[in-house]
């Protein structure tokens, strides 16, 4: 091991969380590596407008606030690596991570990897992703004032989503697939009462069309006729569920919660002395970019505390 380059702290996962922890980390002097096998900038670099981070009033595009982000922490000194982690171990004081670069060493590690939506799976929603296929209603909502909209889905999200939906558009069909709700009684009730939402049970996506580069309509079948139906819509909002990306971390120690996201303390520390974890991939966390931002200069303030007692 004396021959291996043993960093200071390896973020995991080049989202917002990662990209502010390093800003701070960087500008402090402390030697920050960031492993990043997708995307710089995580989902917000693919969401088509970022309307509700603080600080533009007129929005701004997810690409160029993940590039900005990006700048500042590389101006600092934060290298960015494209590449992905496959295993975390932990080796007496430091922590070994088996990486498509090799194996590396640091003395912390940040988990800012965050989640990914559970996809349909089914052609077209690729293809729209963040151009009319979305996640967040109160990301993207605002943009389909007075259209119309699907939400797919049958849980508390896609029912609290569908109703946040309702401030701006004027009809959304609910599509679920199975024959019932399973969102709380509270939330079902709601959705029934407003004028706005149409559920349509037993019905599966089997494709999402487009005409010049915009959603145009949802091809549904229902599951007890067999039959298909077009849904005209401007947007389709999935909400089928959240998974935490953290396949990395078996064995590890480190606990996760019964979703699989992961439990840390308030100074985000993890059970495994080390290994902090932040942003969206953690227990709790409000999947918002600006919450995720705050965190990341939360960990990076802890990970220093810990460096400096070591």
């Amino acid at each position: 091991m004396d021959d291996k380059k043993i960093h200071d702290v390896i973020m995991i996962g080049a989202g917002p969380t990662a990209l502010a922890a390093a800003v701070y980390t960087a500008r402090e002097d402390i030697e920050t590596l960031i492993f990043e096998k997708g995307v710089i900038g995580g989902l917000a670099a693919i969401t088509d407008k970022v309307d509700n981070y603080p600080g533009f009033p007129d929005g701004i595009e997810g690409l160029q606030l993940a590039d900005n982000l990006r700048l500042q922490a590389e101006r600092f000194g934060a290298v960015i690596e494209l590449g992905e982690v496959s295993t975390v171990t932990k080796e007496k004081d430091l922590i070994k991570l088996e990486t498509t670069s090799g194996d590396m060493y640091a003395k912390s590690v940040l988990v800012a990897t965050g989640s990914e939506w559970v996809k349909l799976n089914v052609p077209g929603e690729s293809e729209f992703y963040g151009r009319g296929v979305h996640n967040c209603a109160t990301c993207d909502g605002a943009f389909y004032r007075d259209k119309r909209l699907v939400v797919v889905g049958s849980g508390n999200s896609a029912a609290q989503e569908a109703l946040f939906l309702t401030r701006f558009s004027n009809h959304i069909d609910i599509l679920i697939r199975g024959d019932s709700w399973k969102a709380s009684e509270v939330l079902i009730h709601e959705v029934e009462k407003n004028d706005k939402l149409h559920v349509h049970f037993n019905v599966s996506v089997n494709e999402i069309v487009g005409t010049d580069g915009k959603v145009s309509k949802v091809v549904g079948k229902d599951s007890v006729t067999g039959k298909l139906k077009d849904y005209l819509t401007d947007g389709v909002f999935v909400f089928v569920g959240l998974k935490p990306v953290t396949y990395f971390l078996k064995n590890t120690g480190v606990e996760l919660d019964k979703a699989g996201f992961i439990k840390t303390n308030l100074k985000l520390e993890t059970a495994v002395k080390g290994i902090f974890a932040a942003g969206d991939v953690r227990s709790g966390a409000t999947m918002q970019i600006a919450s995720a931002v705050g965190e990341g200069a939360t960990a990076a303030l802890s990970i220093r505390e810990f460096l400096e007692s070591k």
